[in-house]
């Protein structure tokens, strides 16, 4: 099987069939529609263009793939301490994308979290201090992103 070659395409150059079925898979996936039948028909695209591209249309936001970092947070086991970090997140207007916690070993939890910077004033490395200032927070180290 040949691989996939993926080309990024101006949505005002494609024929506008492309991004109705793209339209129809937005309204399935915040669960506007419940169903193919009812988006397709929403998003004024026939079923079967829908099913010819709904597996090779997909929207590419440069928002969606620029600033995300990764932490690696160390937390004491305590009850709440978790929700005070993901409220310093929201705080922060950052999204939480994964979140991945160990459990707890000698009073201590490790938590990887990746998260989406949405504020562009906001580095990195103010995240890393924000979250080191949640009581309850042993450390927290910046894995990777910009």
């Amino acid at each position: 099987m040949k691989d996939r070659e993926l080309v990024v395409v101006s949505a005002d150059v494609l024929p506008e069939v492309v991004t109705k079925v793209i339209e129809a898979k937005r309204l399935l996936a915040q669960g506007v529609c419940r169903t193919s039948t009812e988006a397709c028909r929403e998003a004024g695209v026939s079923r079967s263009a829908y099913y010819k591209y709904k597996d090779s249309a997909f929207i590419y936001s440069e928002k969606m793939s620029e600033r995300i970092v990764t932490f690696c947070l160390v937390l004491s086991d305590r009850a709440g301490i978790l929700a005070e970090v993901l409220n310093e997140i929201y705080r922060l207007d950052a999204n939480i994308l994964t979140i991945n916690q160990s459990i707890p070993i000698d009073s201590a939890a490790t938590v990887m979290l990746t998260v989406r910077l949405n504020d562009p004033t906001l580095d990195p490395s103010g995240v890393t201090k924000a979250l080191s200032g949640v009581t309850g927070v042993a450390s927290v180290k910046l894995i990777s992103g910009k």
